[in-house]
């Protein structure tokens, strides 16, 4: 029963931390800023959590261990290359919607990790890229995609998605399954008619 009590203290304070570091950013944001958000004393949160650097190393590795793994698990559907990127695309509006505080600290702060995670998580990053990047290629050359730089296209799909945390407020006017079908048409078809 402990044991619980100590995780679920300890994963109030990453998600606090995380809603903390999107809106204050990681600099802004003090130990003291964190325990008063979760009603504890600053020193009694070392009990839970190292330092303000371990925080966000276990928000940022978490993010990249989601977006991998999944990742992972598209490349070996037998789905075609254009569902592929469609799920990726589904993964990062989900992932935006429902985990959007720390999606956002790994997309803005993980600059402030402390090596060696600062690497690791820059090669994982790499390494997500480039997965995604061979999809895109594969679809181009089995002619599921128009035959354009992989790289504008990858990057272009990115940060469109990545965009998502600044404008979509669920309960407006489109549900988050109907983000994802507009955001896939417009990505993957365009406009044009």
């Amino acid at each position: 029963m402990l044991t619980t009590r100590k995780t679920n203290r300890r994963q109030l304070i990453l998600d606090e931390a995380a809603k903390l570091f999107k809106q204050k950013g990681f600099g802004g944001t003090s130990m003291r800023d964190l325990a008063r958000e979760v009603g504890m004393e600053a020193a009694s949160m070392y009990n839970h959590i190292k330092s303000k650097d371990e925080i966000l190393d276990l928000i940022c590795t978490r993010i990249a261990h989601t977006y991998i793994s999944q990742l992972a698990e598209i490349e070996q559907t037998d789905a075609s290359y254009a569902d592929k990127v469609k799920a990726l695309i589904r993964l990062h509006i989900r992932l935006m919607i429902e985990d959007g505080a720390a999606v956002s600290v790994a997309n803005h702060d993980w600059k402030y990790l402390p090596e060696p995670q600062l690497t690791e998580f820059k090669q994982a990053r790499k390494d997500y890229e480039k997965g995604f990047a061979q999809l895109i290629e594969k679809g181009i050359a089995a002619g599921e995609f128009q035959p354009v730089n992989v790289s504008v296209a990858l990057f272009t799909i990115l940060s469109a998605v990545r965009w998502v945390e600044l404008w979509y407020r669920p309960g407006r006017e489109l549900s988050a399954e109907e983000l994802e079908d507009h955001i896939i048409t417009m990505l993957l078809t365009g406009l044009a008619k």
